[in-house]
């Protein structure tokens, strides 16, 4: 019996960028075994609980908006985009109930950037270095990240030594990145060239939480590491168990 992983819509409002990436995720998730339940935007929450309810695994995924700065007590500057809070309400709905029951939780791009916030961390409005970390969605080779040795990010891939970093081109398309990281989590991965954090997990040998800059959904069928990272959370979500763990663990 396949897994069922709950999925937000991207947007509440973009009707054209949730046709355009949608698909992928789902794809993707269904590749590695599992059924998708997407989870409506505009749904009243009592509703989504029940919905939650019958789900081993949240996924979030990117977004055309922004993060909003004052969840992490900054204002917005000029450069920073228009926030979703439709899409922020749903996200903490289901982060609450993936760390109060232990499930595993995949989350990308914005996904990653919402996960840290909701942990206590703070992100970059706009990213302003020498790499350029949105050439196009078409660029299934942006940049060069480098993966710490000894994490679960690395162990996908087959290294398991704790010496050695993991070096692995990746897509890109983000302006807002992680600043400081959020409680429980750490740093797993860096651009190369200006060292923006491109991945973190939770700190839990036994609670799968990995969030990762890039868009691993985008090259599933050409990248082992996109693959990797699907199939170690869709075993992750097969092998859960209802399991409330100790608080000082959550964000909120």
């Amino acid at each position: 019996m396949r897994v069922h992983i709950a999925i937000p819509e991207p947007t509440s409002s973009d009707a054209p960028y949730n046709q355009r990436t949608l698909p992928a995720y789902l794809a993707a998730l269904h590749s590695a075994g599992a059924v998708a339940t997407i989870v409506p935007l505009h749904e009243r929450q009592d509703r989504v609980a029940r919905l939650l309810a019958g789900v081993q695994g949240i996924l979030l995924p990117g977004s055309g908006f922004d993060v909003d700065p004052q969840r992490f007590g900054e204002d917005a500057i000029p450069e920073c985009g228009e926030a979703d809070p439709a899409r922020t309400a749903a996200d903490e709905l289901l982060l609450q109930d993936a760390f109060s029951l232990h499930k595993p939780i995949l989350a990308i791009c914005h996904g990653m950037q919402g996960l840290n916030v909701w942990c206590n961390g703070s992100l970059v409005q706009d990213l302003k270095t020498s790499v350029n970390h949105s050439p196009g969605r078409e660029v299934a080779e942006a940049h060069a990240v480098r993966i710490a040795a000894g994490s679960r990010l690395a162990g996908l891939i087959g290294a398991r030594t704790d010496n050695e970093p993991v070096v692995e081109q990746v897509n890109s398309s983000h302006h807002q990145a992680v600043r400081r990281v959020g409680d429980k989590l750490r740093v797993v991965a860096q651009s190369i060239g200006d060292e923006v954090v491109e991945a973190i997990e939770l700190e839990s040998a036994e609670h799968f939480v990995l969030g990762v800059q890039w868009h691993p959904e985008r090259t599933y069928t050409s990248s082992h590491l996109s693959r990797a990272i699907f199939g170690e959370f869709v075993q992750a979500a097969e092998s859960w168990q209802p399991r409330r763990i100790d608080e000082s663990v959550v964000g909120r």
